[in-house]
């Protein structure tokens, strides 16, 4: 039988979860060299090939779906061997904003439990300001929002698109304003969506203000109205309508990560978590519209 080791199956299975050597070393903090040796190590001591290197992908081999199971089982009883030699178990607090904690996050946090079963995760939904406050203040141990104002700091993840997002039956009619679905007015992505819809001369109405995007996108999937989201939280199935209503483009948003943790159990909780917004993980697979010239009156 072979002997494994922990390094070795993390490694595999960061992989695995993120299909990339790069994405995987980013996020344990090493080199992509050190990742393939360790990667390399544990196929030569089974005896088979786990991964499936392309150019641009990186695949399981039937071999390593197999084996995937097996290796996340293997890595938490480690993690819950190593958590039994203390008996303080360690708290991470964590800030999301809404505008951007897409489709993809509970199976996110649920791979995250799994990896490390020993760290106790408590997580924040909520407005980028209010994050941003709760973590100057020390109420939160990191943070990841949309870059808003002038601030500058922050280590940036990901630039996203932004479109104007309804659902695939969703009409607005000739001569009505754009009926527009949007978080509260303090929202800085409502904003910017008004003010780029005013400086084209679009006549628009706010028809739903949701209390967070749970509410928005119900309000946009049931037809209500049009809004301005980022391609990661828009709700499966919805569309782009911004080119067949010819609607402003929106500019592009900045997803930052704010973070003051020390101990390595978190560091490398916030490094996996950020990889995985970096990959586009928590993201949802979006329909886009062909263009049409249909404008609003």
């Amino acid at each position: 039988m072979p002997t494994l080791d922990v390094d070795s199956v993390s490694a595999f299975v960061l992989v695995a979860d993120l299909g990339s050597f790069t994405k995987a070393a980013h996020a344990l903090g090493t080199s992509q060299a050190v990742i393939s040796v360790k990667v390399k190590r544990l196929e030569d001591r089974l005896g088979y090939r786990l991964l499936e290197r392309t150019p641009r992908k990186v695949n399981l081999s039937q071999r390593g779906k197999t084996f995937l199971r097996p290796a996340r089982n293997f890595i938490a009883a480690h993690q819950l061997a190593i958590a039994g030699l203390t008996s303080t178990p360690k708290r991470l607090v964590i800030g999301i904003s809404d505008q951007v904690a897409g489709p993809g996050l509970p199976a996110l946090l649920a791979q995250l439990s799994a990896y490390d079963p020993s760290l106790v995760m408590e997580v924040h939904i909520d407005a980028s300001h209010t994050l941003m406050d709760a973590f100057d203040k020390s109420a939160i141990d990191a943070a990841i929002v949309r870059r808003e104002d002038d601030r500058r700091d922050g280590e940036l993840l990901v630039r996203e698109r932004f479109g104007w997002f309804a659902s695939s039956r969703w009409e607005n009619g000739e001569g009505q304003a754009l009926r527009l679905a949007s978080l509260a007015s303090s929202c800085a992505v409502r904003a910017l969506a008004t003010q780029a819809l005013d400086a084209a001369g679009i006549p628009w109405t706010e028809v739903f203000i949701g209390g967070g995007m749970a509410a928005v996108g119900a309000a946009v999937s049931a037809g209500l109205a049009v809004a301005p989201l980022a391609y990661s939280v828009a709700p499966v199935g919805t569309i782009d309508v911004g080119a067949r209503y010819g609607l402003p483009r929106l500019s592009e948003s900045d997803v930052v990560l704010h973070a003051a943790v020390t101990d390595p159990l978190s560091q490398g909780a916030i490094r996996r978590l950020a990889a995985s917004f970096r990959s586009g993980e928590t993201g949802a697979a979006i329909a886009l519209e062909p263009a049409s010239s249909a404008m609003v009156a």
